[in-house]
């Protein structure tokens, strides 16, 4: 990992490497992508049987089919984050650049590849499966590898510290990640020159 520089230009620069297996950030937040597309699809077949049956029952009578669906996409996750893992080489490596209106979050280019690939093979597995969660899943990881925040689209930050991340919302998600000293660094900057009424949290 690299400490926040300041180049010629005045563009402060960084490239920090997280561990894929000892900081669990990266696998919640998968977890949570394929819950919720699990969910997501749950809810429209539930949907669908309530038209047909004329009645609320369809959500009670799915409510088996997304136990099964659940159970079944938590031991994929597992399998497929350990995968990824390895493929990954056990790092998720971003780099950073930041100024005084805005800050960029970009996977590194070989491993943003990588991500590529790995989403394209899951649409195709899912679509030769038939079965859309997997295809959701890979459509969501296989596409965008840079992440813009404008400071002064600003509405909420959330602070994590013993994770090394910083999540900013408005004008879309970000997140930014930083250890020790440079998080310090890094929260008092965003927070001067983000506007009035951000709503901070963690810490």
């Amino acid at each position: 990992m690299e400490k926040i520089r300041r180049d010629a230009s005045g563009v402060y620069r960084w490239v920090y490497e997280m561990s894929l297996l000892s900081n669990p950030w990266i696998f919640v937040l998968t977890a949570k992508v394929i819950f919720g597309v699990t969910a997501g699809v749950w809810l429209f077949i539930s949907i669908i049987t309530c038209i047909e049956d004329g009645s609320l029952s369809g959500f009670v009578t799915q409510l088996p089919l997304l136990g099964i669906i659940g159970g079944i996409m938590a031991g994929l996750l597992v399998i497929g984050y350990l995968i990824y893992a390895a493929i990954m080489g056990g790092k998720y490596i971003v780099e950073f650049t930041m100024d005084e209106k805005v800050l960029v979050h970009r996977q590194v280019e070989s491993q943003a590849k990588k991500a590529k690939k790995i989403g394209e093979a899951t649409v195709i597995v899912g679509a030769l499966a038939g079965n859309p969660t997997t295809v959701g899943i890979g459509l969501t990881h296989g596409g965008r590898n840079t992440s813009t925040t404008e400071f002064c689209r600003l509405r909420k930050v959330v602070l994590r510290r013993r994770r090394g991340v910083i999540k900013l919302i408005g004008g879309g998600h970000n997140e930014a990640y930083a250890d020790g000293e440079d998080f310090d660094f890094l929260v008092d900057f965003i927070r001067s020159h983000a506007p009035e009424g951000v709503v901070w949290k963690g810490k």
